[in-house]
Order: C-alpha cells, then sequence, then structure tokens
C-alpha cells in the first residue's frame, strides 16, 4: 500500500507540473484512478490519501466494489462499453458514464435513475479516429446526440471522452485532443454547455491536458498491475 500511495503521489505531482506547463490552474485538472481488476485495499489506500474519483471498465465488479468500499465521499465512474440490458445497474450505483454513444442507453439510464439521486453525469463517447470496431460515436453525430441527452431529466450532459489510438510523438498525440476539444466549443456555440473533456491517460495526459483535458484517467500506474 505504501507503493501505491508514493505512486499517486508522483503522478498528482507530474499533473500539477504538466498544467502549468500548459498555462492553466492545477485544480481545473481532475485525476480519475482507474480500477479495474485491483483490489479493494489499494482503492481504499489511494482514498485515504484523498483520491475520491474512481473508474471501473465492467458493470458487476464496479458495483460490487462501490458496495463494499466503506469510505465516504468516493465518486464512481463508469468508463467501458456499456450495453444497454446493463444499464440499470450502472444508473443506480454510479455517479458519472463517460461511455455513451447511443440514444436508447441514454435514454434507459434516465429511465432508470432512481429519483432519490441526482441526475447522472454523463459523457457522449467519440471516436475521434474513426477507427473501425472501436466504440463511439463520429464528430457528426455528436451534435444530434449530445441535443437529445440534454432533454433527458436523470442525466446531465457533462462532455465528451475519447479513446484516442496510441500515438508516440508529443505533437501527434495533442491532434486527436484538439478536435475534441473543437468538438466541445462547436456544441457550446450551438448552446450545447459542456464542462468536462475526459482525454488522456498514462502514456499521453500532458498532451491531453495541453489541449484542455479536465479528466485524465489513470491506472496502473497508481496501482501497479492488474491483478
Amino acid at each position: 500500500m505504501i507503493r501505491v500511495t508514493e505512486n499517486l503521489r508522483k503522478i498528482r505531482d507530474l499533473l500539477a507540473i504538466s498544467a502549468v506547463e500548459a498555462e492553466r490552474d492545477p485544480e481545473t485538472v481532475r485525476l480519475l484512478a482507474v480500477t479495474k481488476k485491483q483490489p479493494l485495499d489499494k482503492i481504499l489506500a489511494a482514498a485515504s490519501m484523498g483520491q475520491r474519483d474512481f473508474g471501473e471498465n465492467t458493470v458487476q465488479e464496479g458495483v460490487d466494489k462501490i458496495l463494499a468500499a466503506t469510505e465516504s465521499g468516493l465518486t464512481w465512474h463508469f468508463i467501458g462499453h456499456l450495453q444497454s440490458n446493463k444499464t440499470r445497474a450502472v444508473a443506480e450505483n454510479f455517479d458519472w458514464v463517460h461511455s455513451i454513444d447511443k440514444l436508447k442507453v441514454a435514454k434507459r439510464l434516465s429511465q432508470q435513475r432512481p429519483t432519490s439521486l441526482p441526475p447522472l453525469n454523463v459523457c457522449l463517447q467519440v471516436n475521434i479516429d474513426e477507427e473501425p470496431g472501436k466504440s463511439g460515436i463520429s464528430i457528426d453525430e455528436a451534435p444530434e446526440l449530445a441535443a437529445a441527452c440534454m432533454e433527458l431529466s436523470q442525466i446531465r450532459l457533462r462532455g465528451l471522452m475519447c479513446l484516442p489510438r496510441i500515438r508516440q510523438e508529443f505533437a501527434d498525440q495533442r491532434r486527436p485532443f484538439a478536435r475534441l476539444r473543437q468538438l466541445a466549443d462547436a456544441l457550446r456555440d450551438m448552446g450545447i454547455d459542456t464542462d468536462t473533456l475526459s482525454m488522456g491517460m498514462s502514456a499521453d495526459f500532458r498532451a491531453a491536458i495541453f489541449e484542455g483535458a479536465t479528466i485524465v484517467r489513470i491506472g496502473t500506474a497508481i496501482f501497479g498491475e492488474r491483478t
């Protein structure tokens, strides 16, 4: 557990340094700790260090951890591909969904979100590199889906998410993130308010921060290899 806390400190420092280099306030960059296949004790170790945002890729594993975590004030994000037959468990247990790419899924989440809970925060997943077989909507499809989500009472559209293909050079890494930022700007010009860009992981978070990321998703660099 000492290693988890040390890694978390290092990642926070790197995020802050990148934000300053990008002439941004480090407080505008939120760290989402990805806990896929990580044991609960590591999650609680990170929580003891003040980490509050945790991300899961699969529904059942995520729900099990949410129910088992005793630490209060944690925020749980679903970041994997969501099938329509599993929306109820997500609507009832998670605080965020980053991977909306179908109106049917958004409607089910809104219908199944308990009215005792605040609206579910959602991001649209954009297939920013137009990769065949990869989840996500195209840039051209985003305005229509975003507008439809705005009409659903129990979800709250927050912004956009992307998973670009791997690039090695910093300038190349920035390009898909710039396209997502430009799409968010275009949506705001249409009157669709967005305040979240969920983009950047361990290998490219610096490029994402330079292009305006508000949430970066980092897992093994904090917790080590998955079990």
